[in-house]
This record gives structure tokens, C-alpha cells and sequence, in this order.
């Protein structure tokens, strides 16, 4: 058919949108909320933290309608690689998607980790006495365990995904029911002096350290772009499912921050011998309807914890797979299961670094590790993927678009911002740690990789550059009257 993309390269489109929406949701919220709750209250210094809650969910808006249209034009496996892959073969060859690859391989599985690390926390509330050692040895288990479920074909997990996002819901709309049975406004809606001071540098400060954790919160809003070759009627289900999951989050979002703030003294999330600053979500269902009900909504939030794992590894999984199909990665990642039809060796490499990414997050602070990852991606993926899609309608005015941002380029521009806000903070919300200087080495070492499997590939700029404009709407030949 006039127009149709090229050969998913062996994946099966089985994913609609319910599916499609629920992937994301699952990815996006899973533990997230339940360990960062205290962590933007701490970078706000009181409860006008929902301001976090609330730019994160601008950013993710803005940037969700950047890869809402060029994964509804471009629907391949891989997401951000397929895009810079098309924006900027003409001036880089395959430098730009090269250098995605190389960072996602490590943003991703350490997105996951930090599941991972949330996971172990809250279990800590159900077993008090979890020693350091027994956490680190549970958290390990529990990667092998998604590791091998996994294994499996996608309409298998499609299904179980569908689960795993109703014990999601269930479990924040217990809480946030919890928080309302005992809702105290004057906790809420008190706030420290000069909480507002928009002429201090410390509130500045604080607003880039919550929107780093706020966009941090909404990651997953494209899990299902990087499973484009896996989606039913990409040009419709893929732009819905990032929209629709963006606005259901952000709700959730706010009705559980305002009700945690409404039921726990925002005091207590800022000490570190307090259940509040570990598992606040549990101290208020504590707080609200005693112990047990606690530890019922706990051992929910676990599950949703391992949701998140489940299926921000299922996507990841699919990013290398399509650049190494295109020669544009280690080729070794081309290869699928041969029953399961699964990229085997990206889904064990991102299960790899998940655990090395755990064990580190083990022995350092929760909020650094997202401030590290966080800056890791900026630069290749949030940031050159923007630029992609002016490029893209300036280079490829032929792509067909099933959809194309509403008020472009008002979003682009939001999103470029909030990004830069994001990088250009992070050392100072990060004293000591300097994730600029290590995002920058993590991104010099990939041009180095990429040099050294250039030379080999024989490619720019040790060859020449090769344009392949395969999304592109073919022109329809001229037929006279008497040809037809």
C-alpha cells in the first residue's frame, strides 16, 4: 500500500491502544511517586512542592507531542534512534542515532534501577529488620525475575501488562482514597515563609531540583514509541497512548501529592529516621486506616514497582535492536528469539546494567541517581530530538503525518527550555557528584566508540554518507488517460 512503512524486521503489530496506554501508564507512574514524594518536598522546602508535580507535567506534555508526531510518522522499533536516524543522516551520517543507542543503553536500565532500589525500600516497611546485604540480594532477584518473564512472546505480555496496570491503579487510588478519609487542609495549604520568593536564587534552585524529579516521575510517557513496529495502527494508537497517558498521570499525580501533603506533616519527609521519608505512601495509609490496610496497600505498590521494571525494560529492550538491524549499532543486537520473536542480547545487556545501576543506587542517594541519569539524556535524546522534528519538516515536507503537534512550535520551545533548565541545574542540586562532567565524559567516550565502529563499518567519515528516506510517501506516477 501507497505510503505504508517498511518491514518491521520481524515483530508483529499486536498492541492497541488500551494496551498501548496502559504500557505507558505502568512504565510512568510504578513506584515513582511512592519514593520522590519527600525528595521534591525536600528540593521545595515545604508543601508548595506540587509546583514540582505540576512543571514536570508541562514538560512532559510539551515533550510528549514532540514524540507523539514522529512516532506516528516514523513507527519503528527503536523510538529517538529512528527520528535522529532521519533528521540527521544528511550533515552527521549515522553519528546522532549512534550516540542515542549508546546513552539509552545506559538512561534506561538506570531509569529501572531506580524501581528497583523503591522496590526494596518499601519492602523494608513490611520487614523491618531487612538488613543492607538480604535488600541487595532481593532487588538482584527480583531484575532475574523480569528478566525471564520477559523471555516470552509480546501478546503474552501485552496481556500481562494489562494486569500489572490494574493493581497500578488500585494501588494510587487506595492511597489518594486514604488521604481524602483524613484530609487536612491547613497541612496542605500551610506554607513556610518566603515559600514564593521568586527573587531568591534558593527557590530557582529548588524548582529545577523538583522539575528534574517531576519529569523524572513521568518518564514512560514513550515507552510505546520504542515498540512502534509493535503497534496496531500506529498513526492513531501511538499519539493517544502518550497523550492519554500524560493527562491520566498527571491527575493521579496531583490528587496523591495533595493528599499525602493533607494527611503527613511535610516536616517529617525530611527526616531520614522517619517511615514518611521512605515510604510515605504507607505512613499514610497508616496514618489513615491502620497497620493493616498498610501493609495490604504496600504489598500493592510492590507489585506496581515491579510493573514499572516489567515494562520499562520491554521497551528499552527494543531500542538497539532496530539500530543494529540498520548497521548503526554492534550488530549483534539484530538478532531476534527465534520462537519468541524478542530482542535477546539488548534485553540481557539493559538487565545487566539494571542490577550494576541497583547495587549503585544502594550506596548513594535516591535523588542523585536521578540526577545523574536525568542529565545523561538530555543532551542526545531530549534535546537533539526536538531539533529533529524542525529538521524533519523542513528536510521531509513528504512525510506522511498521521499527526502533527497542535500550536507547533510553542511545545518544541517549551520543552527545549524546561530541558536546559534541567542540565544547566543539575550540578547544583548535586554538590559533589557532577553529573554534567560525567554526562559530557559518557558522551565523549560515544564519540570515541563511534570513530573506532565507523573505521570498521566503513561508513562516515570513513565513507560515504548514506541517505535512506524509506518513510517518505512514495509520488504517485503520471497516468495518461490512454495508459489507463
Amino acid at each position: 500500500m501507497s505510503g505504508s512503512p517498511p518491514p518491521n524486521g520481524g515483530f508483529v503489530r499486536r498492541v492497541g491502544l488500551f494496551q498501548a496506554t496502559t504500557i505507558n501508564m505502568s512504565q510512568m507512574c510504578g513506584i515513582g511517586p511512592f519514593v520522590t514524594i519527600p525528595l521534591m518536598v525536600a528540593a521545595f522546602g515545604g508543601p508548595q512542592a506540587v509546583i514540582g508535580f505540576i512543571a514536570g507535567a508541562i514538560l512532559a506534555l510539551a515533550d510528549g507531542l514532540v514524540w507523539a508526531e514522529l512516532g506516528a510518522a516514523m513507527p519503528g522499533s527503536g523510538g529517538s534512534y529512528v527520528y535522529l536516524r532521519q533528521a540527521f543522516q544528511y550533515r552527521t551520517g549515522r553519528l546522532m542515532p549512534f550516540l542515542f543507542v549508546w546513552t539509552a543503553m545506559l538512561f534506561i536500565p538506570l531509569i529501572m534501577s531506580t524501581g528497583v532500589v523503591g522496590f526494596v525500600q518499601y519492602l523494608g516497611y513490611l520487614a523491618p529488620g531487612l538488613g543492607q546485604t538480604s535488600g541487595d540480594l532481593i532487588g538482584l532477584g527480583m531484575i532475574a525475575l523480569v528478566i525471564l518473564m520477559l523471555w516470552r512472546g509480546i501478546e503474552h505480555i501485552a496481556r500481562l501488562t494489562a494486569v500489572m496496570w490494574g493493581v497500578m491503579i488500585t494501588s494510587v487510588l487506595l492511597v489518594i482514597l486514604a488521604a481524602a478519609s483524613d484530609f487536612s487542609a491547613h497541612l496542605a495549604f500551610t506554607y513556610p515563609a518566603h515559600a514564593f520568593d521568586l527573587g531568591g536564587n534558593h527557590f530557582w534552585i529548588g524548582f529545577a531540583g523538583g522539575l528534574t524529579i517531576g519529569i523524572y516521575d513521568y518518564l514512560g510517557y514513550n515507552t510505546t514509541a520504542y515498540m512502534g513496529a509493535e503497534i496496531k495502527d500506529p498513526g492513531r494508537v501511538l499519539p493517544r497512548s502518550i497523550i492519554f497517558s500524560i493527562l491520566g498521570i498527571m491527575a493521579i499525580y496531583l490528587l496523591l501529592q495533595i493528599g499525602t501533603l493533607g494527611v503527613i506533616d511535610w516536616h517529617r519527609m525530611t527526616h531520614a529516621n522517619d517511615i514518611a521519608s521512605t515510604s510515605v505512601a504507607s505512613a499514610v495509609l497508616e496514618e489513615t486506616w491502620g497497620k493493616g490496610a498498610a501493609d495490604t496497600v504496600t504489598v500493592l505498590i510492590l507489585i506496581t514497582a515491579f510493573a514499572s521494571v516489567f515494562t520499562g525494560l520491554l521497551g528499552g529492550s527494543r531500542v538497539p535492536y532496530d539500530a543494529a538491524r540498520e548497521r548503526v549499532f554492534f550488530r549483534p543486537y539484530a538478532k531476534l528469539h527465534p520462537r519468541h520473536r524478542f530482542p535477546m542480547l539488548g534485553l540481557a545487556t539493559m538487565g545487566v546494567i539494571t542490577a550494576a545501576g541497583f547495587l549503585i543506587g544502594r550506596h548513594t542517594d535516591l535523588a542523585t541517581l536521578i540526577q545523574l541519569l536525568t542529565t545523561v539524556m538530555v543532551i542526545v535524546q531530549a534535546l537533539a530530538q526536538i531539533v529533529a522534528l524542525t529538521v524533519l519538516r523542513k528536510r521531509q515536507p513528504a512525510l506522511r503525518r498521521p499527526y502533527r503537534m497542535w500550536l507547533y512550535p510553542i511545545p518544541s520551545v517549551i520543552a527545549f527550555v524546561g530541558w536546559c533548565v534541567i542540565y544547566g541545574y543539575a550540578d547544583k542540586n548535586s554538590p559533589g557528584r557532577h553529573p554534567i562532567e560525567w554526562s559530557l565524559a559518557w558522551l565523549a567516550l560515544g564519540c570515541v566508540a563511534f570513530v573506532l565502529w565507523a573505521r570498521f563499518e566503513k561508513v562516515w567519515p570513513f565513507g560515504p554518507k548514506e541517505i535512506s528516506e524509506e518513510y517518505l510517501v512514495p509520488a504517485e506516477p503520471d497516468v495518461s488517460p490512454a495508459d489507463a
